[in-house]
């Protein structure tokens, strides 16, 4: 029986002496345990050694791919013109693919991994002509070799420098913005006027380092860095300026400090373009979603764009909002809802109602597009970035058109929002149907009131016995005692009425 081994300086193919001690698995490894011992167990029968560290990576990414490479076929086609009848091999799979190409009856069991378990440990005795330096180097060299292969080494995939690069971009903004806000402070002295006509930053610089005092902004032409209009409204203010006059060797000065602000400025320029170029490299899903800029600070955020595929969707939402987040929890109010993902330009497009929810599910798609990003292979082209955008914009208008819904549970199954119809029946106004308050009784007895004052008064038979009596019923009412009348009172109306 012979056996084939693998090593990263070439194929070996050994002949085992006893095939008879294949027969105890356990007792194998003692027939290995000294070079002796190894040497009377196998012999070295053929060697086919790789030219380079390129042949030997070659030969193992066609066995990871099932396939046989040109030195093990040349050393297949030889042990199989000697007429052996049995071949051990370490892996079934290389077995089956071995005696379907060259007919060679294949063995892969516990025995020999025994059998290769010795030849490894006794390799360097094994090998005489192979020296120890050199196969420890080639080992080495292999080693390398099949990790960049195996991860698809890519200078262009190296997201330190993102990460360097954005916040180099932010060290520039702090620095540009303190030297312009010098800058419009120092020759604001000589000319106050002109900070409050140019707005732009550079146009302010250019104007500066080219007019000098402003006493040449009268004669001078500026079209080429201004507009015609506030060239000349620039010029007006010129001639009844307030500023005070300033040397020559302020006026140097200032010019430097121009000098200073145009070259970081074009600098940051390049920068962005620099960074813009990684960032489509690097992860071009999350920049189709976040944008070159927001997707660098979360990069950078996370320290790389391995770590920053290993957060959920929530992690991400908040990132960059840690110390509100905590301060919330602290205080038990309510958390954040987003980070540095609020920069991104569907959540500016998104009215104050539904950021939340914006940021909510673009975060969730920024997670599935950095774990493409990250782990994708470059042969692999995703649409996801696209996609998901448009269904993110999608989503956006439709909340906006059709506004909060409130409905949850069972109740949203039932609820059907039907389309509205206009109708074509006028309805007049009823004016009686405009209160609906029930009249009270109080209203009801006023009511009679009127009735009965409206009524004509009947006519008395008796006017002042009436009367006289209607007073004490008033007087009995009012608990007041009543007056006795004396019979000379009776008489003398009794004779006024006859």
């Amino acid at each position: 029986m012979l056996v084939l081994f693998e090593t990263a300086a070439g194929y070996a193919v050994f002949k085992l002496l006893d095939e008879k001690k294949l027969k105890k698995v356990d007792n194998i490894w003692d027939e290995f345990s000294t070079p002796e011992k190894a040497s009377d167990t196998v012999q070295l029968v053929s060697f086919k050694k790789f030219k380079d560290t390129a042949d030997a990576l070659e030969a193992v990414t066609s066995l990871t791919d099932g396939k046989c490479g040109k030195t093990l076929k040349k050393l297949l086609k030889k042990t199989a013109a000697e007429g052996a009848e049995q071949l051990a091999v370490g892996d079934a799979k290389l077995g089956s693919l071995i005696k379907e190409k060259f007919d060679l009856q294949c063995v892969a069991n516990a025995a020999t991994a025994e059998v290769m378990r010795g030849i490894r440990s006794n390799l360097e005795s094994l090998l005489g002509d192979v020296p120890k330096t050199e196969l420890s180097s080639m080992n080495l060299g292999l080693a390398h070799s099949l990790g960049r292969y195996r991860v698809k080494f890519n200078p262009e995939k190296i997201d330190t420098m993102i990460v360097q690069a954005v916040s180099l971009l932010d060290d520039l903004d702090k620095e540009l913005n303190n030297y312009v806000m010098r800058c419009r402070e120092w020759y604001g002295w000589h000319f106050p006027e002109l900070g409050k006509i140019v707005a732009d930053h550079q146009a302010y610089a250019k104007i500066v380092k080219t007019m000098g005092v402003r006493q040449n902004m009268i004669d001078g032409d500026f079209s080429d860095i201004l507009p015609e209009e506030i060239a000349e409204k620039v010029k007006s203010e010129a001639e009844i300026s307030m500023g005070t006059d300033i040397s020559e060797l302020d006026i140097m000065n200032i010019s430097e400090l121009c000098d200073q602000i145009l070259q970081i400025s074009s600098y940051r320029t390049q920068l962005f373009e620099y960074l813009k170029n990684r960032m489509t490299a690097l992860a071009p899903n999350l920049t189709i979603l976040l944008g070159e800029l927001v997707g660098a600070r979360l990069v950078s955020h996370a320290g790389s764009l391995m770590s920053l595929a290993k957060y959920p969707a929530s992690t991400v939402q908040i990132l960059g909002a840690e110390k509100a987040l905590f301060r919330a929890l602290k205080t038990k109010r309510d958390t954040p809802k987003y980070g540095l993902i609020y920069h991104a330009q569907l959540i500016g497009q998104a009215s104050a109602k539904y950021k939340g929810k914006m940021a909510r599910k673009l975060a969730a798609k920024v997670s599935l597009a950095t774990r493409i990003d990250a782990l994708g292979d470059e042969t692999t082209v995703s649409t996801l970035g696209v996609d998901s955008r448009a269904y993110l914009e999608a989503q956006m208008k439709n909340d906006q058109d059709r506004g909060p819904g409130k409905i949850s549970g069972t109740g949203r199954t039932q609820a059907k929002h039907e389309s509205y119809q206009f109708k074509s029946e006028v309805m007049s106004y009823d004016n009686a149907a405009d209160s609906t308050i029930p009249r009270s009784n109080k209203k009801h007895r006023l009511d009679d009131d009127d009735e009965a004052e409206e009524k004509p008064p009947k006519k008395k038979v008796k006017n002042e016995v009436p009367d006289e009596a209607t007073n004490g019923d008033m007087e009995a009412a009012n608990g007041s005692p009543k007056k006795k009348k004396s019979k000379k009172a009776k008489k003398e109306v009794v004779d006024s009425d006859e």
